[in-house]
Protein backbone atom coordinates (compact mmCIF):
# COMPACT_ATOMS: atom_id res chain seq x y z
CA UNK A 1 0.00 0.00 0.00
CA UNK A 2 0.89 3.54 -0.89
CA UNK A 3 0.37 6.00 1.34
CA UNK A 4 0.33 10.00 -0.50
CA UNK A 5 0.05 13.16 1.86
CA UNK A 6 -1.66 15.04 -0.36
CA UNK A 7 -1.25 19.30 1.11
CA UNK A 8 -1.40 22.72 -0.40
CA UNK A 9 -2.57 26.50 0.33
CA UNK A 10 -5.93 27.74 1.07
CA UNK A 11 -7.91 27.14 -2.14
CA UNK A 12 -4.87 25.47 -4.14
CA UNK A 13 -7.17 22.34 -5.53
CA UNK A 14 -6.70 20.41 -2.76
CA UNK A 15 -10.02 18.97 -2.43
CA UNK A 16 -10.62 18.89 -6.46
CA UNK A 17 -7.62 17.01 -6.76
CA UNK A 18 -8.61 14.48 -3.81
CA UNK A 19 -11.94 13.67 -5.65
CA UNK A 20 -10.13 13.41 -8.82
CA UNK A 21 -7.67 10.71 -7.15
CA UNK A 22 -10.92 8.95 -5.52
CA UNK A 23 -12.56 8.40 -9.20
CA UNK A 24 -9.04 6.89 -10.29
CA UNK A 25 -9.44 4.44 -7.09
CA UNK A 26 -7.39 5.63 -4.29
CA UNK A 27 -8.86 5.88 -0.70
CA UNK A 28 -8.50 9.63 0.93
CA UNK A 29 -8.67 10.48 3.97
CA UNK A 30 -9.62 14.08 4.70
CA UNK A 31 -7.71 15.24 7.77
CA UNK A 32 -10.09 18.40 8.16
CA UNK A 33 -13.45 16.46 8.47
CA UNK A 34 -11.74 14.20 11.06
CA UNK A 35 -10.38 17.04 12.84
CA UNK A 36 -14.06 17.87 12.90
CA UNK A 37 -15.08 15.10 14.35
CA UNK A 38 -11.99 15.64 16.95
CA UNK A 39 -13.69 19.18 17.94
CA UNK A 40 -17.06 17.30 18.62
CA UNK A 41 -18.52 17.77 22.67
CA UNK A 42 -16.89 15.89 25.34
CA UNK A 43 -13.87 14.54 22.76
CA UNK A 44 -10.26 15.33 24.14
CA UNK A 45 -9.77 17.41 21.43
CA UNK A 46 -12.90 19.56 22.89
CA UNK A 47 -12.31 19.44 25.86
CA UNK A 48 -7.96 20.57 26.03
CA UNK A 49 -9.10 23.02 23.68
CA UNK A 50 -11.87 24.64 26.06
CA UNK A 51 -9.91 24.47 29.10
CA UNK A 52 -7.27 26.46 27.07
CA UNK A 53 -9.35 28.99 25.38
CA UNK A 54 -12.11 29.24 28.18
CA UNK A 55 -15.81 28.99 27.26
CA UNK A 56 -16.42 32.04 25.37
CA UNK A 57 -15.48 30.15 22.61
CA UNK A 58 -18.43 28.04 22.22
CA UNK A 59 -21.40 28.42 20.90
CA UNK A 60 -25.39 28.41 21.63
CA UNK A 61 -25.34 24.28 21.44
CA UNK A 62 -22.25 24.13 23.44
CA UNK A 63 -20.23 23.28 20.82
CA UNK A 64 -16.95 25.14 19.81
CA UNK A 65 -17.51 27.36 17.40
CA UNK A 66 -14.94 27.56 15.12
CA UNK A 67 -15.37 31.00 13.86
CA UNK A 68 -14.66 32.38 17.31
CA UNK A 69 -11.90 30.02 17.41
CA UNK A 70 -10.25 30.84 14.16
CA UNK A 71 -10.62 34.96 15.34
CA UNK A 72 -8.84 34.20 18.58
CA UNK A 73 -5.69 31.87 17.19
CA UNK A 74 -5.51 34.28 13.56
CA UNK A 75 -3.12 37.23 14.48
CA UNK A 76 -1.61 36.04 18.30
CA UNK A 77 1.00 33.24 17.15
CA UNK A 78 1.69 32.18 20.49
CA UNK A 79 -2.32 31.08 20.79
CA UNK A 80 -2.45 29.12 17.43
CA UNK A 81 1.21 27.21 18.39
CA UNK A 82 -0.92 26.33 21.72
CA UNK A 83 -4.02 25.13 19.69
CA UNK A 84 -1.85 23.28 17.41
CA UNK A 85 -0.07 21.51 20.23
CA UNK A 86 -3.37 20.47 21.25
CA UNK A 87 -5.24 19.45 18.26
CA UNK A 88 -2.27 18.13 15.45
CA UNK A 89 -1.56 14.57 17.98
CA UNK A 90 -5.08 14.13 18.72
CA UNK A 91 -6.15 14.68 14.59
CA UNK A 92 -2.50 12.75 13.81
CA UNK A 93 -4.03 9.77 15.97
CA UNK A 94 -7.29 9.52 14.29
CA UNK A 95 -5.25 9.54 10.82
CA UNK A 96 -3.27 6.46 11.60
CA UNK A 97 -6.14 4.86 12.71
CA UNK A 98 -8.11 5.62 9.30
CA UNK A 99 -5.22 4.20 7.48
CA UNK A 100 -4.82 0.86 9.40
CA UNK A 101 -8.27 0.40 9.13
CA UNK A 102 -7.72 0.92 4.66
CA UNK A 103 -5.06 -1.16 4.89
CA UNK A 104 -6.53 -4.24 6.46
CA UNK A 105 -9.23 -3.73 3.80
CA UNK A 106 -6.79 -4.50 1.08
CA UNK A 107 -6.17 -0.39 -0.02
CA UNK A 108 -3.63 0.05 -2.85
CA UNK A 109 -3.53 3.93 -2.59
CA UNK A 110 -4.60 6.08 0.27
CA UNK A 111 -4.66 9.71 -0.10
CA UNK A 112 -4.44 11.95 3.37
CA UNK A 113 -5.11 15.40 2.30
CA UNK A 114 -4.35 17.95 5.18
CA UNK A 115 -3.38 21.76 4.39
CA UNK A 116 -1.17 21.89 7.00
CA UNK A 117 0.87 18.24 6.23
CA UNK A 118 4.13 19.97 6.71
CA UNK A 119 3.62 22.19 9.51
CA UNK A 120 2.03 19.49 11.75
CA UNK A 121 5.54 17.33 10.65
CA UNK A 122 3.27 14.34 9.75
CA UNK A 123 5.82 13.65 7.05
CA UNK A 124 6.66 9.94 8.71
CA UNK A 125 3.22 9.33 8.36
CA UNK A 126 3.73 8.71 4.07
CA UNK A 127 5.57 7.57 1.53
CA UNK A 128 4.83 10.86 -0.72
CA UNK A 129 4.17 14.44 -0.36
CA UNK A 130 1.81 15.96 -3.19
CA UNK A 131 1.53 19.07 -2.75
CA UNK A 132 -1.28 21.39 -4.74
CA UNK A 133 -0.07 25.35 -5.91
CA UNK A 134 -1.29 28.31 -7.66
CA UNK A 135 0.20 31.73 -7.01
CA UNK A 136 -0.92 33.71 -3.90
CA UNK A 137 -2.63 36.02 -5.91
CA UNK A 138 -4.85 33.35 -7.52
CA UNK A 139 -5.64 31.84 -4.30
CA UNK A 140 -6.19 35.32 -2.80
CA UNK A 141 -8.85 35.79 -5.09
CA UNK A 142 -10.58 32.50 -4.87
CA UNK A 143 -11.18 32.80 -1.38
CA UNK A 144 -12.15 36.26 -1.41
CA UNK A 145 -15.11 34.92 -3.88
CA UNK A 146 -16.09 31.75 -2.31
CA UNK A 147 -16.13 33.52 1.41
CA UNK A 148 -17.18 37.15 1.23
CA UNK A 149 -14.13 38.38 2.83
CA UNK A 150 -13.00 41.41 1.04
CA UNK A 151 -9.86 41.01 -1.28
CA UNK A 152 -7.54 42.73 1.04
CA UNK A 153 -8.90 39.97 3.83
CA UNK A 154 -8.42 37.48 2.05
CA UNK A 155 -4.78 38.11 0.74
CA UNK A 156 -4.13 38.38 4.33
CA UNK A 157 -5.70 35.07 5.44
CA UNK A 158 -3.47 33.81 2.36
CA UNK A 159 -0.11 34.96 3.49
CA UNK A 160 -0.56 34.12 6.89
CA UNK A 161 0.02 30.28 5.91
CA UNK A 162 3.03 28.51 4.68
CA UNK A 163 4.29 29.81 1.47
CA UNK A 164 4.00 27.46 -1.78
CA UNK A 165 7.72 27.69 -2.02
CA UNK A 166 8.62 26.44 1.18
CA UNK A 167 5.80 23.54 0.76
CA UNK A 168 7.57 22.12 -2.44
CA UNK A 169 10.73 22.06 -0.60
CA UNK A 170 8.88 18.80 1.18
CA UNK A 171 6.93 17.51 -2.50
CA UNK A 172 7.68 14.41 -4.21
CA UNK A 173 4.88 15.92 -6.78
CA UNK A 174 3.92 19.14 -7.40
CA UNK A 175 0.61 19.83 -8.85
CA UNK A 176 -0.15 23.46 -10.80
CA UNK A 177 -3.73 23.86 -10.51
CA UNK A 178 -4.25 27.47 -11.57
CA UNK A 179 -4.54 26.33 -15.23
CA UNK A 180 -7.74 24.48 -16.77
CA UNK A 181 -9.41 21.92 -14.66
CA UNK A 182 -9.33 19.57 -17.77
CA UNK A 183 -5.10 20.39 -17.43
CA UNK A 184 -4.96 19.56 -13.81
CA UNK A 185 -7.28 16.49 -14.58
CA UNK A 186 -4.54 15.47 -17.23
CA UNK A 187 -1.52 15.99 -15.37
CA UNK A 188 -3.29 14.05 -12.07
CA UNK A 189 -3.88 11.20 -14.10
CA UNK A 190 -0.19 11.22 -15.83
CA UNK A 191 0.77 11.17 -12.13
CA UNK A 192 -1.44 8.26 -11.01
CA UNK A 193 -0.21 5.79 -14.05
CA UNK A 194 3.14 6.73 -13.11
CA UNK A 195 2.32 5.91 -9.35
CA UNK A 196 0.77 2.54 -10.40
CA UNK A 197 3.74 1.65 -12.93
CA UNK A 198 5.93 2.21 -9.88
CA UNK A 199 3.98 0.23 -7.45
Amino acid sequence: MIVIGLTGGILSGKSTVAGMLQELGAYVIDADKVGHDCYKPHTEGCDKVVAAFGKDILGTDDEIDRAKLSQVVFEDAVALHKLNNIMHPIIRKSVEKEIEQYAGQGANVVIVEAPVFVEAGWDDLVDQIWVTAVPEDVAARRFSERSGFSEQDAARRVKSQMSNEERIKHADRVIDTSRSIEQTKSDVHQLWYELKEDS
